[in-house]
């Protein structure tokens, strides 16, 4: 008797499906041991390369880009994502300013690119600011929820406003204004720019600091000139301010003296709480000429269906592109973005290929998001998210790549926005399996949380997950190695020496790999979704 009802049980369970459909450990630890250093460094050599001309949108390196993920997904058995294709499409406008412009202030004109580097975020040939009054708006912040606003009380309508980059916790580093040194959206420069277009402002001028920008002015230089791209739209941006732009933290003091103000102490005002100030009778006056060109560029999607719950999708996210190549640039005129985002966008491919080699699918749905024209101000992202191809209801959680590990093997995994979503805590316990702990962002200030394609999903309500590399070495040797390593690494960020390297180590960027297909696999397989933490500024919609 005890045999017939074990027989039937069995019976039962396959037909059920759950004997047929599952993976034992060592299926799992075969998947997981299959991303390698060899493959991963063939990817990224090959999106880096110089063939790939930098992988700017709507360029030949797109096309290159998008046939070579579309080779490695359909040889290892993936679906198209996005109906019966690989691509979604991104309407895109590059906006192109000519370098024959001075900014004119106090009777001094500044030069482009060596002072001040300014632009448009309108879709108009021609726009300018003529005498434009300047205005300095602190941080130019309006956040209710933290009982801040620097344009409080101010009409700024046809003037040009003058702001610090970052926000008021990272100067004073006080934990109970905004976030302390962990930068909000409020730092970001995207949102500068949004709020003085919904103040009415005429101009914008963003002033360059590299400790709380956490980038050089060269990363200005290279990323603001040349093609800038947004979304085409029919009101061409026209809410927007007419003249965007960055200034030297030289400059700025040179001009708040001509203003008869003291650029630290006004400072030190704007972090102590909302403050503006007339600049005396200083005027702004620059025109911008631009060169209008509308294209269209593609995100990739892939999914690996699921064995259960189809419907339901697990999506890694990298963005494929890069800043492409500057042909006025003397020298090396290709930025290859080898470690941005070639690590990730290569990193993808191989985590992938670990699902692949299941021999049952996950229970969930996985899917690999490529995105365009992250560089631009994570457009690509922001265009999936308005309009996206896996509805946020059905996307249970998103990890991001972007900038794999190049240091070697660490002690630690890094989380940025670390206590977030309970992401965090299946991160630990892959971690663990290595012998590694979970430690917090190394950069707070960066605001690294808001300034990658993971943003995207958050903002969608989906619990997004951007981690990777450590700051312990794992021994004495790859300690030396990552001193030597991080100072080629921190100079060629946005610059042309951002190409492959034999002498990388990519140990590091496997073990990471390793962690994000485990909890991309654990979060297929758990039955509850991931969900927010309280007091994370995002929730389920």
């Amino acid at each position: 008797m005890k045999l017939r009802i074990t027989l039937s049980a069995i019976a039962a369970a396959v037909l059920a499906g759950c004997v047929s459909t599952s993976n034992t450990s060592n299926d799992i630890q075969a998947a997981y041991n299959s991303i390698n250093e060899t493959q991963l460094a063939e990817h990224i050599k090959t999106l880096a390369s110089d063939e790939f001309e930098g992988r700017a949108p709507s360029s030949k390196g797109e096309e290159l880009t998008l046939a070579y993920l579309t080779k490695h997904f359909k040889a290892l058995g993936y679906e198209p994502g996005n109906g019966d294709s690989f691509f979604q499409e991104v309407p895109l406008v590059s906006i192109e300013a000519d370098s024959d412009m001075e900014l004119v202030i106090g009777g001094k004109a500044y030069q482009y690119k060596k002072e001040m580097v300014m632009g448009t975020g309108r879709i108009s040939e021609l726009e300018s600011i003529n005498n434009s009054e300047m205005v300095f708006v602190g941080y130019g912040v309006n956040a209710p929820e933290y009982g801040w606003n620097d344009y409080e009380g101010l009409d700024v309508k046809g003037k040009t406003v003058v702001m610090l980059v970052n926000d008021p916790g990272f100067a004073t580093k006080d934990p109970s204004m905004f976030t302390g040194e962990a930068m909000t959206y409020y730092g970001r420069w995207t949102y500068k720019y949004e709020e003085a277009s919904r103040q009415g402002a005429a101009g914008a001028i963003i002033i360059h600091e590299t400790a709380p920008a956490s980038y050089p002015w060269s990363v200005v230089e290279n990323s603001w000139s040349g093609e800038q791209f947004g979304f085409q739209k029919e009101n061409k941006n026209m809410d927007r301010v007419a003249v965007e732009g960055w200034v030297t933290v030289d400059v700025a003091k040179e001009l708040f003296e001509k203003a008869g103000l003291n650029f630290e102490d006004v400072k030190k005002k704007a972090a102590q709480g909302a403050y503006h100030v007339d600049m005396g009778d200083l005027t702004a006056s620059v025109t911008v000429k631009s060169k209008i060109k509308t294209s269209t560029s593609y995100n990739f999607i892939a999914t690996l269906p699921g064995s259960k719950k189809p419907e339901e999708h697990i999506v890694y996210s990298a963005h494929w592109d890069h800043l492409g190549i500057d042909k006025n640039r003397k020298g090396d005129q290709i930025y290859n973005g080898a470690h941005d985002n070639a690590t990730g966008t290569g990193g993808m491919i191989e985590v992938a290929e670990a699902f692949a080699k299941l021999p049952t699918r996950p229970d969930r749905s996985i899917t690999f998001l490529a995105v365009t024209a992250e560089e631009q101000g994570l457009l690509g992202s922001k265009f999936y998210a308005n309009t996206p191809v896996i509805p946020a209801k059905q996307t249970v959680a998103n990890i991001n790549m972007d900038s794999l590990n190049l240091l070697g093997k660490v002690k630690d995994i890094s989380v940025v926005g670390i206590g977030k979503s309970s992401l965090d805590e299946m991160l630990a316990d892959a971690a663990k399996a290595q012998g590694r702990v979970v430690s917090g962002d190394p950069r707070p200030a960066s605001g690294g949380y808001y300034r990658s394609d993971h943003f995207a999903f958050a903002n969608m309500g989906v619990p997004a997950m951007y981690a990777g590399g450590g700051t312990e070495a794992l021994d004495e040797a790859t300690a030396n190695y990552r001193k030597k390593m991080s100072l080629v690494l921190r100079g060629c960020y946005h610059q042309p020496c951002d190409r492959y390297r034999d002498e990388w180590d990519l140990s590091g960027a496997v073990q990471d790999l390793q962690l994000f297909f485990q909890v991309g696999y654990d979060v297929s397989q758990q039955a509850e979704w991931p969900t927010w933490k309280a007091g994370a500024e995002f929730k389920r919609k």
